[in-house]
């Protein structure tokens, strides 16, 4: 499996909105697709991270490369202070329901 895990910063206010628009990208269909998580932090109620999972890396990059992928983008940046701190990797490991293990 690989995937991308983002840290990034919301605009103050518009976490239900944020969440909802987020929600919704959950009804386009996308090849190799395995999951996302979008994790608020505790001590910083505009502080996320995002963990995004695909079958494999060319899947990931067929979608990170795909216009449809661009338009979820600019929805999913409107929310944002700033750019995203992305880092994409190798899944190594995985436990529990889905994982295959």
């Amino acid at each position: 499996m690989y995937g991308t895990i983002a840290r990034f910063r919301i605009k103050p206010g518009v976490r239900d909105e944020f969440i909802k628009a987020m929600d919704n990208f959950g009804n386009a269909i996308i090849a190799g697709w395995v999951a996302d998580y979008y994790f608020q932090m505790e001590n910083d109620s505009d502080e996320f991270y995002l963990v995004a999972i695909f079958k494999d890396k060319a899947n990931y990059q067929a979608n990170a490369d795909s216009a449809e992928q661009h338009e979820r983008y600019l929805v999913f940046r409107s929310f944002l202070l700033d750019d995203p701190e992305w880092h994409d990797g190798f899944i190594l490991s995985a436990t529990g329901p889905g994982s295959g293990k």
